[in-house]
Parts: C-alpha cells; sequence; structure tokens
C-alpha cells in the first residue's frame, strides 16, 4: 500500500481541472437553438416519461421565446431539485429517451441541460414560491436529503413548520456525500439546499442520528407527523475473503471523502486501482480514481454489461476517461501480495494498490416502522406501519434515483398535509 502515500499523482492544477464541471453551462444562444429543436409535443411522451411530472415542453418553450423565469417555475413547481437532476438525472434512459427527436433521428432534444440553464437561472435570484399562512402544524423530517428537503419544501409552502435532522454535518444527502465531484461541481449542491431552505419554515438540525441521539417515539410525541427519509445507510459487504484488509474500502466512502476535500489533489490513491461493482458509485468512484492519477483502473464485474446497473452512457463515460471494464469477472477473494493487493477472479489476478468495493447499499435504519424486503414498507401515499409516520427516498422499495427520492418526498407531502387536515 506504499503507493497510496505518494499524492498527488498528478499536479494539482491538472486534478484540479479534472474534477471541474463535466458539462459546463450552454450559452444563451445554445440555448435557443437547443430549445427550438423541440417539437412542443402536446400529450408529450418526455413529460410521461419524467418521474416528476415535469411539463418538459412547456419549460422549452419558456427557453425558446426568452421566458426564463417561466420555464423555470415550470420545473421547480414539479421538481425543487430540478437544478441537481439537471446534473446527474439518467435523462438518456427517461425524458430524453421518449423523445420525438429521438425516435426520428437518434438525437433527443438536450433537455437536461436545457434545464439547467432554466433552473440555474432562477437560483442565482432566489426562491420564487411564496408560503401559505401559519397552519400551526408541525412536522419532523429525518434525512436532508432530496426526499427530506422535497418534502420540507412543499410542506413548508402549505405553511408548515418543519425540522430536517441529518445524521452528517451537512445537508444533501446523497447529491453533498455520493455523487461524483465532477457532476455536481462547485459546491453546487450546497447552494441548492440554501436556494430550497431560502422559502422559510424549515429548521436544521445536524449530527442527528435516529435510534442514537433521538428516537422515533419521542419525534411522534412532539410533532403532528413524521417523515422518513433515511437513504441507504450501509454499503453491503462484498462477501468474499480479504475485504477488509488495509487498503480495501468501500467506495461511497472515498467518495464521500473526495466530495468534501477542498484539495482533492490531497486524497491518497494508488497507481493501480481495482473497483468491484457495476453500478454508478463503481463508475464514479473508477473514473475519479483515474482523474487523481491512478495509472491503472479496472472495474470488475460478475456479469455482462447489459446487466450494470449504470447506464450505457456512464460506461461509456467511464471508459473513455481511461476505466477499464471488465465484465464476467466475479472477485473470489482479495489477497496481499508483497505490498500491495490482489483481487483474484476465476480466470485473472489484478494487483491493486488500493481496491473500492461498490457493490450496493442497504437500509440499516434502527428504531423503525415495519420493514418489507429490507426497506421501508409503505402504501401508495407512503405512509408505514406507524400512524403519522411516512417515509420516501431510497429508504423505501423503488428506482433508486435521485428524481425518484424527489417525487416520493412531493407526494409524501400532499399525503402528511392531507392526513394533518383531518
Amino acid at each position: 500500500m506504499a503507493d497510496t502515500e505518494f499524492a498527488p499523482l498528478l499536479p494539482p492544477a491538472v486534478i484540479a481541472a479534472n474534477f471541474a464541471d463535466a458539462h459546463p453551462l450552454l450559452t444563451a444562444a445554445q440555448a435557443v437553438v437547443a430549445a427550438n429543436r423541440c417539437y412542443f409535443c402536446y400529450d408529450a411522451p418526455c413529460i410521461a416519461a419524467c418521474p416528476t411530472d415535469i411539463d418538459i415542453p412547456g419549460f422549452i418553450r419558456g427557453i425558446a421565446t426568452g421566458n426564463l423565469a417561466g420555464a423555470a417555475r415550470k420545473i421547480l413547481e414539479q421538481n425543487i431539485f430540478g437544478g441537481s437532476c439537471a446534473r446527474v438525472c439518467p435523462t438518456e434512459i427517461l425524458c430524453e429517451r421518449a423523445c420525438v427527436r429521438t425516435a426520428e433521428s437518434g438525437e433527443p432534444i438536450a433537455i437536461g441541460a436545457l434545464q439547467r440553464v432554466a433552473t440555474d437561472w432562477q437560483m442565482a435570484r432566489g426562491n420564487p414560491f411564496t408560503r401559505a399562512a401559519p397552519t400551526g402544524k408541525r412536522i419532523a423530517v429525518v434525512g436532508a436529503g432530496p426526499a427530506g428537503l422535497s418534502c420540507a419544501h412543499a410542506l413548508a409552502l402549505r405553511g408548515h413548520e418543519i425540522t430536517v435532522y441529518d445524521a452528517k454535518p451537512k445537508p444533501g444527502g446523497l447529491n453533498e456525500y455520493g455523487i461524483a465531484a465532477y457532476k455536481m461541481a462547485d459546491e453546487f449542491a450546497a447552494r441548492e439546499v440554501e436556494f430550497i431552505i431560502s422559502l422559510g419554515g424549515i429548521k436544521l438540525e445536524y449530527n442527528q442520528r435516529l435510534g442514537e441521539t433521538m428516537h422515533l417515539a419521542t419525534l411522534r410525541e412532539d410533532f403532528d407527523a413524521v417523515f422518513l427519509a433515511l437513504g441507504q445507510t450501509a454499503a453491503k459487504h462484498a462477501g468474499i475473503p480479504g475485504e477488509f484488509l488495509p487498503g480495501v474500502r468501500d467506495a461511497v466512502d472515498f467518495i464521500a471523502e473526495l466530495r468534501q476535500a477542498p484539495d482533492k489533489s490531497m486524497v491518497p490513491v494508488g497507481r493501480r486501482v481495482v473497483v468491484i461493482g457495476g453500478g454508478n458509485t463503481a463508475i464514479d468512484a473508477a473514473t475519479q480514481a483515474k482523474f487523481l492519477g491512478a495509472e491503472e483502473v479496472t472495474m470488475l464485474y460478475r456479469r455482462g454489461p447489459e446487466h450494470m446497473s449504470a447506464t450505457p452512457d456512464e460506461q461509456n463515460w467511464a471508459q473513455t476517461h481511461g476505466v477499464t471494464i471488465r465484465c464476467h469477472a466475479a472477485p473470489l477473494a482479495i489477497e496481499e501480495l508483497d505490498d500491495a493487493l490482489c483481487v483474484v477472479t476465476e480466470k485473472n489476478f489484478f494487483p491493486a494498490d488500493l481496491v473500492l468495493k461498490a457493490v450496493g447499499q442497504k437500509y440499516a435504519g434502527p428504531d423503525q416502522p415495519a420493514l418489507a424486503d429490507g426497506r421501508i414498507q409503505v402504501d401508495e401515499n407512503h405512509r408505514t406501519s406507524l400512524p403519522g409516520v411516512f417515509a420516501g427516498g431510497d429508504c423505501v422499495a423503488g428506482p433508486d434515483l435521485t428524481v425518484q427520492a424527489v417525487q416520493d418526498g412531493k407526494r409524501a407531502a400532499a399525503a402528511i398535509h392531507d392526513f394533518l387536515a383531518h
């Protein structure tokens, strides 16, 4: 593991450039040209493909006609995290895949890029919404990620008072701690949270962990309703010998360290890095290891590329930035080899200075309502088995996507508001 101590492997200026915004904002002229490609379809298939039901043709028409305020409002009234979703949402398999232009020419409207134009414009000018009159109702939200803050914002709009608790010292959830730095650069996650809570009526409490510093029973006594948005709270183990050796770490921890490092050149990385897994976390970890200067970065995935949860675009992104993806290569063990490590598969040995495990995450929250398949069980209105307790985001069943978490929070807020009215 000696190589991991020789950071930086690239000049700090090169590393800083590598971690700059991966997809810079369109210029005003580029945005108008892109927007004018839209057919502004009636009953548009892109809307049906958006988990948050954004009026996509409507906001694009706003950009095309110079009405950025109207465009931003159409996005944000459905998805208050429209800015981060514009950066990280897999539009290529959602709205852009459904775009009529995709079937026609294979080149969809740049929906994600256009969404960023409108939301970035609005964020620079403040939250456009106004709260309803105070209701006197108080709701506790546990988890300050997209699901929790989406719920908090929607409830605050209705005049309720919200206290959001989070186990971390900063809000934002995976946006702050779990996404590649080049996808959400320039402290965007923190700025988006400030934009959201500027509405008013939302109080944030940090370093508060459910089951330790606070308990669900107490929250139920002190508040009129509770929304659990805990995310997936623990990394899964690979289940192979040697996975706890020095030099083997969870990819989510590696990504979080990079997200929080003011100088990314000081995050240690080996010259040879092996990443175990085939999802977005594996892609983010592998690509960032390469950006730090690792000479060889290899992703090992046990099945074929068509089974990877990372999208084809994500796989291509990693490969075009120097990451080697080895499919049908299930790790059997991790062994010590002199002063390094070796990941053993059925057919090959992969020497490594650093091994990153990205084999998934799980919900492991204590002090909880009933579970189903390892996650909190909810009905169609996000109600749990406990009266007055709702849940959403990655701690419940469903796609582990930021955009889905936002929708969960929004739907739960509507259900909580209805619950409080009866």
